[in-house]
């Protein structure tokens, strides 16, 4: 199953001409999950080859501005589709009484939301893994997300199968989903005479903002993919302090000691140039990108490669655009 991560918005506080505020949408098979709702991320969802899909899910780190201010009006787009299917929204304790508050600026929609407050530590269970609420440091209710799918089946011992006399059809099937099954002849062969030990699903943590903490690099321990906030250089530490974010050293420091296979910075202050924030992480990380807008990067099994950052790999060839769906609307 695929498993990718589509970087809407890499910006800090205030968008760029480069850099949109913080969105990002991780996809996993068919299924679309969306991290804050900065102003202007419908546009940028409708600027990549994604449009703008019929989120099902849409997950808010915090409430400050530049992580939510483009939900009430992609809200309201779905409205004026027509939409009936209902759409989750999570997030950190204080949800329901931030969406109280845009009541006013949403009205009355076609569809119904439902609100589900998440608390650190609490885990949404889903088909094949979890979602689970990494407590961080940012000094208001604030959570980070890990994405931990379940252990997979062990591989498959063909040659033993030959050996036991397992027919080729659904019996080796059945076996590589770990059930037992019975031969022709009555004996019955259990999963672990053919399949090696389990094997790990893949793992991503995204933090949001946050000071460094020692919540996250335990709950990163040995990931696929972090992604870390880096709103400043180091030479900006003590301002990084003071207001409860990041340095980019500070990022790969935590990287190092969870020993995770990528580092991706994100949340740019507009002072700095990627490379710059890169060269620093690096420093102490080697395995460290800073991501542009649309840009994904790929997270394979292990046995498949190291997860990969693929440039502009979400943005359309020039002249490209998907057509917004909306009913009545004059071309």
């Amino acid at each position: 199953m695929d498993l990718d991560v589509v970087f809407l918005g890499t910006s800090a506080s205030a968008p760029t001409p480069a850099r949109a505020p913080a969105a990002l949408l991780v996809r996993r098979g068919g299924e679309r999950l969306l991290f804050d709702c900065a102003e202007g991320t419908q546009r940028q969802l409708m600027r990549s080859v994604l449009g703008l899909p019929e989120l099902e899910h849409v997950f808010l780190t915090h409430f400050h501005a530049d992580h939510t201010l483009g939900l009430p009006g992609m809200l309201k787009t779905f409205s004026l589709r027509q939409r009936e299917l209902p759409l989750a929204l999570y997030g950190p304790p204080g949800l329901r009484e931030l969406y109280r508050s845009l009541d006013r600026l949403i009205g009355r929609l076609s569809y119904p939301v439902e609100l589900e407050e998440v608390r650190p530590g609490e885990a949404l269970e889903r088909d094949g893994y979890r979602i689970l609420g990494v407590p961080v440091h940012h000094g208001v209710s604030a959570l980070g997300y890990a994405i931990v799918e379940d252990d997979r089946p062990g591989e498959f011992d063909s040659g033993g199968a030959d050996a036991l006399g397992i027919p080729f059809g659904p019996e080796r099937g059945e076996l590589q989903r770990g059930e037992s099954v019975t031969l022709a002849d009555g004996r019955v062969v259990t999963p672990d005479a053919v399949l090696g030990p389990p094997r790990a699903g893949r793992r991503i943590l995204l933090t949001g903002d946050t000071a460094p903490v020692e919540t996250v690099r335990v709950l990163a321990e040995g990931a696929d993919l972090l992604v870390h906030e880096a709103t400043f250089s180091e030479a900006e530490h003590d301002r990084a302090a003071d207001t409860l974010h990041s340095t980019a050293r500070q990022a790969g420091e935590v990287a190092r000691d969870a020993g995770v296979r990528l580092l991706a910075l994100t949340h740019i202050s507009p002072r700095y140039f990627g490379s710059d924030l890169a060269a620093e992480a690096r420093e102490v990380f080697p395995a460290t990108v800073v991501p542009r807008d649309f840009d994904v990067i790929e997270v394979p099994f292990p046995e498949r490669g190291e997860p990969r950052l693929v440039p502009r790999g979400a943005r359309p060839e020039r002249g490209e655009t998907k057509p917004l769906d909306l009913p009545g609307a004059v071309a």
